[in-house]
């Protein structure tokens, strides 16, 4: 058995697969073992990013699927929906799987260095820790201070690029995570019916149970698709949207600069075991 492990997380957004290129590009002896933690509730552009990826590194990531699904966990918790104040989701269906996956390793001594994509130009984050001693956190983007623009260099020259959810939601994640903007939950219903109709169903359960959860702060689903409602909040978006890029100092370098959200509005509420 060797007696250390080299692992890193996907998450399927832009910065933890950009340091799998990185690592796998600039430290190629490093045996690096790929993992992500599947909910089974991911978007489908996650999935064929994560093909792509996969097939760019020449190596398997492998699938960290949880013992149950997301409506198994959703009843123990007397159908209470997850959030920002109770991540349980996070919990049972991100953080137990990995820890299950290196439990053996752990108590038989090897070393683990988990290798974590927070960039140069993020506040210091420690990521996923573990009680146990022979489990190390590195930052590689932090060390070499690698920042935001340099990561999306290093997905474009790979010929990788950003997801394409990109195009419509800042963050990879489920399907219904409750940290996506109002905007967002509106592209879902847009984008992907099925998958809105489902997250509309499980509230309407969860608040028959007594939740004191919205998948969406302070409206629910079926609020929030009204017709009036989503003119609304479309409206809203590209006012906010206008105002933040007359505001963002333009990079006369790159005109064609790519920019999401969370560049234009800050990052917020987020998840970071999910979304980086």
């Amino acid at each position: 058995m060797s007696k250390t492990r080299h692992i890193l997380g996907i998450s399927g957004g832009k910065d933890s697969s950009a340091l799998a290129i990185y690592m796998s590009q600039k430290y190629p002896d490093i045996d690096m073992e790929y993992f992500f933690t599947d909910t089974g509730e991911e978007l489908p552009e996650v999935y064929e990013f994560l093909n792509r990826l996969e097939g760019h590194l020449g190596k398997e990531i492998l699938k960290l699927n949880p013992d149950r699904e997301f409506s198994f966990w959703l009843k123990q918790y007397n159908h209470f929906l997850p959030s920002a104040k109770a991540r349980w989701c996070t919990l049972n269906m991100k953080l137990k799987p990995l820890e299950k996956w290196i439990k053996k390793d752990l108590d038989n001594g090897v070393q683990i260095n988990s290798y974590v994509g927070i960039r140069y130009d993020e506040s210091y984050r420690e990521g996923h820790q573990s009680h146990s001693k022979n489990y190390k956190v590195i930052l590689p983007f932090q060390k070499d201070r690698i920042d935001r623009s340099e990561v999306l260099s290093i997905l474009e020259n790979s010929g990788i690029g950003v997801p394409k959810y990109y195009d419509w939601r800042s963050r990879s994640g489920c399907t219904f995570c409750f940290f996506q903007r109002k905007i967002e939950w509106v592209r879902l219903r847009e984008r992907h019916p099925d998958a809105f109709e489902r997250a509309k169903k499980l509230e309407k359960t969860a608040l028959s149970h007594g939740s004191p959860f919205t998948w969406s702060e302070s409206e629910s689903l079926i609020d929030l698709e009204k017709p009036e409602r989503i003119e609304a909040i479309k409206k809203n978006y590209e006012v906010r949207r206008q105002r933040a890029l007359d505001k963002r100092r333009k990079n006369p370098m790159d005109p064609d600069e790519f920019v999401d959200d969370d560049e234009l509005f800050g990052q917020g509420k987020m998840c970071y075991t999910c979304h980086k």
